[in-house]
């Protein structure tokens, strides 16, 4: 293969993983070094499902890459392995998918290296808080619940307001 494809070659990755940084609402650098065949087929089938695309791509393609979308902070979590999970519209969805498995399979090898959420770099620690989160539903849920509460008291109140005045008439 001439020098030429190659590097037509290469340039075509770099554009694949630039345009998957610009059109992710967010994505997450993981360090899986010691991670098992299983476990990372296992784990890509999971994140597929989700909606979250986990992928392997040289970390040099990766700078070029970063630096094309404005993320030059993200070049010094590109060392060593790296992994990449996106998602076009869920920004948790990458960090919590790859945390939970983690923790379902207690792994010690899964590591943060950092990542972006909604267009903004972010550390290791702050993709390991956003991992944690309840997922949407869930907080969705508990938000309506809380709206709910008063309302259910109110009418609790008023149900038993009426039993006494039943009982007075009794």
């Amino acid at each position: 293969m001439s020098s030429e494809k190659i590097l037509e070659g290469k340039k075509a990755i770099v554009n694949e993983i630039t345009e998957k940084m610009q059109n992710a609402e967010s994505f997450v650098l993981v360090d899986y070094q010691g991670l098992s065949v299983e476990h990372a087929t296992n784990l890509r089938k999971i994140a597929r499902e989700a909606g979250v695309d986990y992928k392997v791509y040289k970390n040099t393609f990766m700078r070029f890459a970063a630096k094309a979308c404005g993320y030059d902070e993200l070049t010094e979590a590109l060392e060593g392995i790296t992994a990449v999970a996106f998602c076009d519209n869920d920004a948790v969805a990458p960090a919590k998918v790859i945390y939970d498995y983690v923790t379902a399979n207690k792994l010690q090898t899964l590591k943060f290296k950092g990542g972006v959420v909604e267009k903004k770099v972010t550390s290791a620690e702050e993709v390991n808080s956003i991992a944690q989160l309840p997922s949407k539903d869930v907080m969705i849920a508990r938000v309506l619940g809380s709206m709910n509460a008063p309302i259910s008291n109110f009418v609790y109140a008023l149900d038993a307001i009426r039993k006494q005045k039943e009982e007075a008439t009794a």
